[in-house]
């Protein structure tokens, strides 16, 4: 495979380079596999990214080299990658500090960008709950997110136990369309669809309060305050991932980790004490057996 190519994707020119460099040394996992992989997932990523700004983390050398968060279109940029100008934080109640700011983020609409994106050493994509319109306006937020990561001596199937608690919780409220994501990190996360009509400043404080809640009826194992002394033997419930300047990883991204695992939506069958985090080729492969778990 030549180390610098244009190809054609969709209509759209394409650089493509450095295909054999390996960006996860600990499985020799390369940028060209990395590529591969999000052209192969694209169908069900791009539903996701759709509408969606997004936040990038670069790893250009590697996982285990320096990497970079980048908000902002870079220089070279091809005209026919979508972007939206937006304040720094859209909506965003009581956030001091960005008052006239303004971000200009690609939003990743096809599969030429995605796939251009991923060129630059975009190893993760990072997206918001609330998705933009045509000429740029902010929508209400279409889902809720909660974050579940374990603290010291606490574990995936810690998150699992919290996960099935929070759904059964979400569903009084009449939220009874979850789904479990493990993150590709440490822990996971747990998505609700919403009907659009609430405020971002309603979602989140929504988040807040349930949180909170189910860490007073389980305090044995949830925590709903970030204080690091808090956290031993518990998973926090992160609800903050609810603001509207915050942003969440994309289900179907890779991860920047020692290995190349992958956000990756599960079953509620899965979601128990063996429950583990996934690699790019287990993901392709469940894709093809399961199909897309996301609504």
């Amino acid at each position: 495979m030549a180390e610098e190519q244009w190809v054609d994707v969709e209509g759209r020119r394409v650089r493509l380079s450095n295909l054999s460099k390996v960006l996860w040394p600990a499985t020799g996992t390369t940028k060209g596999e990395m590529l591969h992989y999000y052209s192969q997932v694209a169908p069900a990523i791009l539903r996701q990214l759709a509408d969606r700004p997004v936040t990038r983390v670069r790893y250009p050398d590697g996982v285990e080299a320096e990497r970079f968060f980048e908000k902002n279109v870079p220089a070279g940029t091809p005209d026919w990658v979508r972007h939206h100008a937006l304040p720094a934080s859209p909506g965003a109640p009581d956030d001091p500090g960005t008052e006239g700011t303004v971000v200009d983020l690609p939003v990743l609409d096809g599969l030429p960008a995605l796939i251009w994106v991923a060129n630059l050493g975009a190893v993760e994509l990072h997206t918001p709950q609330w998705r933009v319109g045509p000429r740029g306006g902010v929508h209400p937020p279409d889902r809720l997110v909660v974050d579940l990561d374990p603290g010291p001596g606490a574990g995936l199937a810690d998150c699992a136990r919290a996960a099935h608690l929070i759904a059964d919780r979400l569903a009084t409220d009449g939220l009874d369309q979850t789904v479990p994501v493990t993150s590709g990190s440490k822990g996971m996360q747990l998505y609700a669809t919403l009907d659009g009509r609430r405020s971002a400043a309603d979602v989140h404080g929504y988040a807040k309060d349930l949180a909170r809640e189910l860490a007073r009826a389980h305090p044995d194992l949830l925590v709903a305050d970030q204080k690091r002394t808090l956290r031993p033997g518990k998973v926090l419930l992160d609800w903050s991932q609810n603001h509207p300047a915050k942003t969440t990883i994309t289900p179907y991204s890779m991860r920047g980790r020692e290995h190349p695992t992958v956000a990756a939506p599960r079953t509620w069958d899965e979601v128990g004490p063996g429950l583990r985090q996934l690699e790019w080729d287990e993901v392709l492969d469940r894709l093809a057996d399961v199909g897309d778990l996301m609504p």
